[in-house]
């Protein structure tokens, strides 16, 4: 088997963690591969940089980052609560590099412009990451030289199918490596210090059990922060309205390349380059067509829709390049009613519906726990008690319970900020009166550090 150590560790700086420790020659093999390169060039956060302008940080950073999360639970765990006979519960050390991997390559399937491409063209990061995995790529050769099936070991744990849950939910629940890095690395880029929580006291509390992870309760006011930081940093980062406008001027940009793209003749196609065409082309990308697109080609290529001849294009293009997000309301009893006459009067205004309003909402749940007869079970976070007894965290904390199952929703009309300087017609006087009332009382309970 490939599992040598290096013969002096490397270190890599990071912001978060101080260093990120390399130890394993196929971690350094597999950071140095095509396809983790590719992570540089996707930003973490997408295009929430347009509202917080420090969050330029890319999915490599997070990805290393989710690595030395986990290996200094591994490490942890080898010397506290190594298996001493089989079936004790314990950690089985000969676990550690399949766990150090998977944390590793958890997200090498994400798109460019991150989860915004997902929902654009419908593909699934998880999916791809393990087809990355185990199809013809670099990656893949290298965890080849592991065993012949290393890689479908380390598929099966992105894809929740591994046998052993302590590998499973240390890589995904709703207390793993994954989420604490992002949400103290975006925290950081980001400058919201709500997002913050005491992650030593995390890690120095959790425990291996025989059916997945668990926490000492001396660890629980730390883990009720950490629940407490993930939903304010969803509320406050994640769900921003001016990060969602910018999207969704990406998403009808893209929608309307391809609108023309399929209209246009052979000879006219160019306008989408080699890199795109495959996307464009409504057929299922392969793995390399994948590979290729990342932020930066799509930039380009907006960069050059700024010029085309097709005024919606250009001008959304325009706007997406030079910051101009579409303006939003809240969507609720008292303005939805509002809505088809708001769109008109934009269509009055010589700005296409189509192109320039959207209803988009977002919704996340904080913290759930454990509900076996749904689609997707989370797994809850479950605490030792003094006499060896389980109990799950909503349980023990009011603040949690009081938030645990709520759904945070926001739902929101957006539009072209220029329609809060016409005049309207007689016929919609009223209703933008009304309008625009809605749209100040809204702005005085956003958190927007920008206009």
């Amino acid at each position: 088997m490939f599992t040598e150590k290096l013969a002096k560790e490397k270190v890599l700086r990071d912001p978060i963690h101080n260093f990120i420790h390399v130890q394993d020659h196929i971690i350094l093999d597999l950071i140095n591969t095509t396809e983790f390169q590719r992570l540089r060039r996707v930003q973490q956060l997408g295009i929430t940089g347009a509202v917080f302008h420090g969050a330029e940080h890319s999915r490599f950073g997070h990805s290393v980052g989710a690595y030395e999360i986990a290996r200094r639970i591994t490490e942890y765990f080898e010397q506290y609560y190594r298996s001493k006979s089989p079936n004790d519960g314990l950690w089985q050390p000969e676990e550690r590099l399949l766990t150090l991997v998977a944390a590793l390559l958890h997200d090498i399937g994400h798109g460019a412009f991150s989860h915004t491409f997902e929902h654009l063209f419908g593909t699934d990061h998880e999916a791809i990451t393990r087809e990355i995995i185990v199809g013809d790529t670099e990656i893949n050769q290298v965890l080849s030289q592991v065993s012949l099936d290393f890689p479908n070991k380390v598929a099966s744990v992105i894809a929740k199918t591994y046998e052993n849950p302590q590998v499973v939910q240390l890589i995904s629940s709703q207390l793993d490596v994954d989420r604490m890095d992002y949400l103290l690395r975006d925290a950081y880029f980001t400058g919201t210090k709500y997002g913050e929580f005491d992650i030593d006291r995390i890690l120095r509390t959790m425990r291996p059990t025989a059916n997945g992870i668990a926490f000492d309760i001396g660890g629980m006011h730390a883990v009720e922060d950490y629940v407490v930081s993930r939903y304010q940093m969803y509320l406050q980062v994640y769900f921003h309205p001016v990060s969602r406008g910018m999207e969704v001027l990406l998403e009808h940009l893209l929608h309307r390349a391809h609108e023309l793209f399929t209209a246009s003749d052979t000879h006219e196609k160019d306008f989408v380059g080699p890199l795109l065409t495959p996307l464009f082309n409504d057929q299922p990308l392969t793995v390399h067509d994948y590979l290729q697109i990342d932020d930066h080609v799509f930039m380009t290529y907006i960069s050059m829709w700024r010029s085309h001849p097709d005024p919606i294009l250009s001008d959304l293009s325009r706007r997406f390049l030079d910051r101009w997000p579409l303006k939003s309301i809240v969507i609720n009893d008292e303005t939805a009613p509002l809505l088809e006459d708001l769109e008109q009067l934009v269509d009055i205004a010589g700005y296409n519906p189509k192109y320039y309003t959207a209803r988009n909402d977002a919704f996340d749940l904080p913290y759930d726990d454990y509900k076996p007869n749904v689609a997707k079970p989370r797994t809850q976070i479950d605490f030792v008690l003094g006499d060896g007894t389980h109990r799950e965290l909503s349980e023990l904390s009011p603040l949690v319970a009081a938030i645990k199952g709520q759904v945070s929703f926001d739902n929101r009309f957006y539009f072209p900020k220029e329609m809060l300087n016409i005049e309207p017609d007689e016929l919609f006087a009223d209703t933008f009166k009304t309008f625009r009332s809605y749209i100040h009382n809204n702005a005085l309970t956003t958190p927007n550090p920008e206009s």
